[in-house]
């Protein structure tokens, strides 16, 4: 995008009462972010939504000299941006009606990937907390998802941590313009984070920094991924507003139950109760109810692996679909001494577990 086109779009973006949902509009009536400074002011009231005290800022020569001074930033930092409408701007975020028009990024993010979830969650995550979200990054691993987060205490950069472990793409999305840290402590996890991902924001460089900012940053997080995993969460906090912006957007939820008498779990068992989230108990969750394919897979699964999961009547029926190339259903159940009512469950948990796939016409084969 030249200079020309996205000095205006950055205007745009600075002006005091125009957020996203009513920037989009007035570019789909105008045509293009430039030609809204140039509609005249009569015809923009003229848009359903949009009165004159939100406009009033919009005709200030100020917007273009700030314009001027971002670009600079963005320019001296080789920093990456993505209009709204352009191809690599990030495709779930289109459909989201308040999504930023203009979103920078920096790191090596390749967000093609169809697999996208988000993980949030409280600040002040318990030991419990910490082991299911390693053990659930870990154990997804296999399906090779990009990992969103908010970079912040606890949860998030857990989250991130536990990513690049597995050499995910993590994404950590910024309260603030990507000049800044915050918290400070967490800079040391940077460098790894924009090896294995980076950072998106919509801020600029010269926006303050304002604890309102996190529930605004909080909609990237959820309009990013296909689905918003809940690790932890007291009655109230940020991340319930995340999975209310994420059911909003009609996206999945998910919600790790905990004990009532657990003061983080509060949250979580909230969203479950009210149906706002469905139950988080294994990993293996994620990928049934999001209909993840097993092809394609990022880590192959070895015999050994698949021993230490698999029971003592999978084993059997994983070793002789192994010795015996495809088989249909009455062959197996004849073979491995196993009622048929008992075998479909078998074959379905170990279609889970990735070690076994269905064919047409009821066969199937080890992986």
């Amino acid at each position: 995008m030249t200079k020309d086109l996205l000095i205006p779009i950055l205007a745009l973006q600075h002006v005091p009462k125009i957020g996203a949902t009513t920037a989009k509009k007035l570019i789909a009536y105008c045509g293009s972010a430039e030609a809204v400074f140039k509609e005249k002011k009569s015809n923009l009231l003229k848009i359903d939504g949009i009165g004159s005290i939100t406009i009033e800022g919009l005709f200030d020569k100020n917007n273009f000299e700030e314009a001027e001074k971002e670009l600079q930033f963005i320019n001296d930092n080789n920093l990456g941006y993505s209009y709204f409408t352009d191809t690599n701007y990030p495709e779930r975020l289109k459909h989201c009606i308040d999504g930023p028009i203009l979103l920078f990024q920096k790191g090596n993010i390749n967000i093609k990937n169809k697999r996208i979830i988000s993980i949030v969650g409280t600040r002040k995550i318990t030991t419990s907390g910490v082991a299911f979200c390693e053990r659930l990054i870990e154990e997804l691993s296999t399906y090779n998802p990009v990992i969103v987060s908010g970079f912040a205490y606890g949860t998030d950069i857990t989250a991130h941590k536990a990513a690049v472990k597995n050499n995910l793409q993590t994404i950590g999305c910024l309260a603030h313009g990507l000049n800044q840290v915050y918290p400070k402590v967490h800079k040391k996890y940077m460098g790894a984070i924009e090896k294995h991902g980076g950072f998106f924001t919509d801020f600029w460089s010269s926006d303050s920094f304002d604890r309102k900012n996190f529930l605004k940053r909080n909609r990237i997080i959820a309009g990013l991924s296909e689905a918003t995993i809940v690790i932890e969460s007291a009655e109230k906090g940020g991340s319930l507003v995340t999975a209310d912006i994420a059911n909003s957007y009609n996206r999945d939820v998910f919600a790790v139950p905990g004990r009532t008498t657990d003061s983080q779990s509060i949250g979580c068992n909230n969203l479950i109760k009210a149906n706002q989230a469905h139950l988080l108990s294994n990993p293996i969750d994620i990928p049934y109810l999001l209909n993840w394919q097993l092809e394609d897979l990022k880590k192959p699964i070895t015999q050994k692996k698949l021993f230490i999961d698999l029971e003592s009547d999978e084993k059997l029926i994983y070793n002789y679909l192994r010795d015996n190339d495809k088989q249909l259903l009455d062959n197996i159940a004849t073979n491995c001494n196993l009622p048929s009512y008992k075998l479909a469950g078998l074959l379905l948990n170990m279609e889970l577990k990735g070690v076994v796939r269905p064919l047409p016409g009821k066969w199937f084969e080890a992986i």
